[in-house]
């Protein structure tokens, strides 16, 4: 593979295509179902598919299918098949829903307005995970033009990620045959250290949210009249909370949500410890003199990819500033979302977790913890040594580096799913969120420069990937 004819070639797709596609698809306020439950009515959804369908079929790959898939209630999935030169198959992944807007977007940044500022793009979805499409596509095109071959390629773009991947499994039942045994899977929806070499990510959390709901009165009453005889549902949230969180630390109480960690994984905690630095808590905003958890990185790398970690997401029974008056409030409901370890068992958790908030609760007050969603983390298996040497080899050729082992903190439904459906299969999870890119949140950037690299690196697998299973 002639790799400055795939520099030029892939900095050229990005910059002339791209960059321009994805701008277009920021636009679109394609939430996810959680988010948007009319997202059928509202048509977003069907845009953001559609756009993506248009510049897929303009792309001059060789006897490439490309189609929209749709099952009766269930969001739409892009899917791509792409003949190759041996029956080997490769399933590329991404998605195209987004999370909601949220608060705190700096000028001139917005969520659904592209803004290119200092070599990134701003705007929600760009980085999570709209390129994914756009990437996959260029890196197989890369290839082709140089005439070299590769295996088999199937793309799969799903609707439904950042709501759980509900509607995947549909999908996957019903294209069985059409995607096949893939021997490789692509993943472009994951996080990255830095911005200077290709980081493989070898372990994902899972995920439990639920409702944590304390009522201690039918209706409101004068605060003068009804404190200090009958207890606030604030306080009786807060102990409920001590069963579940050590306040002080942030560590855990529940055993059933305590990992065990492998060496290996430690091992590559401290690489990767060694690399990024007191970046690994320097990249996240902090307000005033707000300080890390831990002074010590390895075990901060640990704590936001292996341990389990509580978070107060959402709240109701607590009316705005402006509506607050002297009363004793009926009841206090949280959004709580626990991060639980990859080999972690999501349904074991939330039993456990329930049972504990639900059990003598304080006051006999009426507790309740209505589970919404458990999901289950994943492990990677053992890397394979072609694919070792081709990450690191494809690292050192595009960004001057060796690849790099991290474990991510969010989730990715669907790696578990592939990781039970096809035992032994071969994983390389990358991405572009790096320090300061703030999927979710305000003001989320998509790395251009990155985005180059990491689909370099790409091709330069996918090259590999033929030549080790076609010998």
């Amino acid at each position: 593979m002639d790799s400055a004819k795939v520099r030029e070639f892939v900095s050229g797709m990005w910059d002339d295509s791209i960059i321009p596609e994805l701008c277009e698809y920021i636009k679109i306020p394609a939430k996810s179902p959680l988010f948007d439950p009319d997202w059928e009515k509202n048509g977003y959804m069907d845009e953001a598919v559609a756009l993506m369908e248009r510049w897929c079929l303009s792309q001059p790959i060789k006897g490439m299918k490309v189609e929209v898939a749709r099952l009766p209630g269930r969001t739409p999935l892009l899917f791509c098949e792409i003949p190759g030169d041996s029956e080997d198959t490769v399933l590329l992944y991404g998605h195209l829903d987004k999370q909601p807007e949220f608060s705190g977007w700096r000028e001139p940044f917005e969520p659904w307005k592209p803004v290119i500022q200092d070599g990134k793009l701003y705007g929600r979805g760009g980085a999570d995970d709209g390129y994914a499409v756009f990437g996959s596509l260029t890196a197989i095109r890369a290839l082709q033009e140089q005439g070299i071959p590769h295996a088999r390629c199937v793309v799969i773009i799903e609707a439904c990620e950042e709501s759980g991947s509900d509607d995947l499994p549909y999908y996957i039942e019903a294209l069985e045959e059409r995607i096949g045994k893939p021997s490789l899977v692509i993943c472009l929806d994951a996080e990255c250290g830095n911005y200077d070499q290709l980081w493989c990510t070898t372990s994902l959390r899972g995920n439990l949210v639920g409702t944590l709901k304390a009522q201690v009165l039918t209706e409101g009453v004068h605060s003068g009249a009804g404190s200090g005889i009958c207890a606030s549902s604030f306080r009786v949230v807060r102990q409920v909370l001590d069963r579940l969180e050590d306040s002080t630390t942030g560590e855990t109480l529940v055993p059933e949500l305590e990992p065990r960690i492998p060496d290996q994984r430690l091992q590559q905690a401290k690489a990767a410890a060694k690399v990024l630095g007191d970046m690994v808590y320097k990249k996240l905003p902090y307000a005033g003199n707000t300080r890390p958890v831990k002074t010590d990185i390895v075990e901060l790398l640990l704590n936001n990819t292996w341990r389990s970690t509580l978070s107060v997401t959402g709240v109701d029974g607590i009316p705005a500033m402006g509506n607050a008056g002297n009363t004793l409030r009926p009841y206090t409901s949280l959004k709580l979302s626990f991060r639980l370890p990859p080999t972690g068992d999501p349904a074991a958790a939330a039993a456990a977790v329930k049972k504990i908030v639900e059990t003598d609760p304080p006051q006999g007050a009426d507790v309740e913890f209505k589970v919404e969603s458990a999901m289950g983390g994943w492990h990677a298996p053992e890397v394979a040594q072609w694919l070792e040497d081709s990450m690191h080899a494809a690292s050192r050729e595009f960004f001057g580096a060796d690849a790099m082992y991290m474990g991510t903190g969010g989730s990715i439904p669907f790696m578990g799913m592939l990781g039970e459906k096809f035992p032994g299969v071969q994983f390389l999870i990358t991405g572009l969120l790096g320090p300061n890119s703030n999927a979710h949140g305000p003001n989320e950037f998509l790395h251009i420069d990155k985005g180059k690299k990491v689909t370099m690196c790409v091709s330069q697998v996918l090259a590999d990937h033929y030549l080790h299973f076609s010998s």
